[in-house]
């Protein structure tokens, strides 16, 4: 009877795990779900102009005498007023981008959709757009159409502007280059112009412990370099030239944008703060993103476009049921 029992008990406790796998599961396909949606909604726009003229107010109304306070009020309305009988459109707008990059350029979509958007509202040799690019670099094919994205508006003929306040390396560079000005903070990074690739090898770790390891392919450098395999010195080679292949379309995809650059003194993989950045041409001149956002919002109306960020509530709740399943199992410590 009591082995019966334990049977039971055994089995209802192994089926309770498996549903909460099944159902950690679930909740992992509709947090896709919801994240797709989340790419759906409209983008999220704000008027930095008038947010900058409240706060200015706001903080005016706390340190001027009540009546200097009220004849302040009274000019800005009549300011307002006046700028309202002007066409919007003959003030000219400058939209703000913001580019947070990591290794998969994983906001290059984001990017994309507001890219189409610009592209459907801007005005050609009027408008322009800032976007400020804070970018390590990474992965090749992402970076490099998210500066394919970038580049879109400038066939266009929009003039766009690219910020960098802390860091625009490498694949973030490559970005940067794209625009028709480039800005930078004074000890903000940027170049890093070259390529670079590692690849741990575990082959002679595995001969040693008599470990057999094969890798079937079907052309002769479909793994010219592997994670357990041999590599040959004639694989390395390859792999090498490969590398050098895409320093060179680096070099010369930022060559046809800044054609005044020194290459052999730029792209050397080297980086540069932003004072010497300015000296080597890498850079047009020293400004943080908050002062041409400030400048240019005294003659133009300055507009904030940005997508909405997804939750992922589901997605962690998933995650602590999959990992209570998996201990429960044995699976996971």
């Amino acid at each position: 009877m009591t082995e019966l029992l334990f049977d039971v008990s055994a089995f209802s406790l192994k089926a309770l795990v498996l549903g909460l796998v099944v159902f950690g599961g679930l909740l992992m396909i509709i947090a896709a779900s919801l994240k797709n949606r989340q790419h759906q909604k409209d983008l999220e726009v704000e008027d930095l102009t008038e947010k900058t003229k409240s706060q200015v107010l706001s903080i005016k109304s706390k340190i001027l005498p009540p009546k200097e306070f009220k004849k302040l009020v009274k000019a800005e309305q009549k300011i307002a007023k006046q700028e309202k009988k002007q066409s919007s459109a003959a003030k000219g707008r400058l939209f703000v981008l913001s580019f947070e990059g990591d290794v998969k350029a994983s906001q290059v979509e984001a990017l994309r959709e507001q890219v189409n958007a610009l592209i459907s509202i801007c005005e050609a040799h009027k408008d322009q757009v800032l976007i400020c690019i804070e970018s390590p670099g990474g992965m090749v094919h992402t970076y490099g159409l998210a500066a394919a994205q970038i580049h879109r508006l400038r066939t266009k003929g929009i003039h766009v502007i690219a910020s960098v306040d802390k860091v625009a390396a490498s694949g973030g560079y490559l970005m940067a280059a794209v625009a028709k000005e480039i800005i930078a903070a004074p000890f903000a990074v940027l170049g890093s112009i070259g390529v670079v690739a590692q690849v741990p090898n575990l082959h002679r770790l595995l001969k040693k412990h008599d470990v057999d390891y094969e890798e079937v392919t079907s052309g002769k450098y479909k793994r010219s370099v592997s994670l357990l395999g041999e590599i040959t010195e004639d694989g390395r080679k390859h792999f090498e030239k490969k590398i050098e292949g895409t320093h060179v379309l680096f070099k010369s995809f930022v060559k046809d944008l800044r054609p005044n650059l020194n290459m052999d003194e730029v792209a050397n993989g080297d980086h540069w703060y932003g004072t010497e950045a300015v000296e080597l041409g890498l850079v047009d001149r020293i400004q943080t993103s908050d002062d041409f956002i400030l400048d240019a919002i005294q003659t133009m109306q300055v507009i904030r476009i940005k997508s909405p960020e997804p939750k992922n509530v589901l997605k962690k709740l998933a995650q602590v049921t999959m990992d209570k399943a998996l201990t429960s199992l044995g699976l996971l410590k």
